[in-house]
């Protein structure tokens, strides 16, 4: 079973920048999404960014210019560098992890606290 933990997280100032990161324990083959989510003060988890197994990479309208996911596939790791940070990016963030082929499952970490403000 693939385990995902996230690192990174923390207070900054507006217009500051962060880097999370998140450990992927066991091989993930086939097509899949690997990304973030985020938890504000409601309910709901937002989309933030992910990227493909082909490499592929999607952004929140919210996020876009300000935040770039990458993996390092020797290490198993999918970082997110936010970069303009704002005090709505609050949140507590999720890696996530949705595979289709060969086989169909998701995987949530256990969220990251980002606090930005002065």
């Amino acid at each position: 079973q693939v385990q995902l933990v996230e690192s990174g997280g923390g207070l900054v100032q507006p217009g500051g920048s962060l880097r999370l990161s998140c450990a992927v324990s066991g091989n993930i083959v086939g097509i899949y999404l690997l990304g973030w989510y985020r938890q504000g003060t409601g309910n709901q988890r937002d989309f933030v960014a992910h990227i493909s197994s082909s490499g592929g990479t999607n952004y929140a309208d919210s996020v876009k210019g300000r935040f770039t996911i990458s993996r390092d596939g020797a290490n198993n790791l999918v970082h997110l560098q936010m970069n303009s940070l704002k005090s709505e990016d609050t949140a507590v963030y999720y890696c996530n992890l949705r595979a289709t082929w060969p086989s169909a499952f998701e995987s949530w970490g256990q969220g990251t606290q980002v606090t930005v403000s002065s």
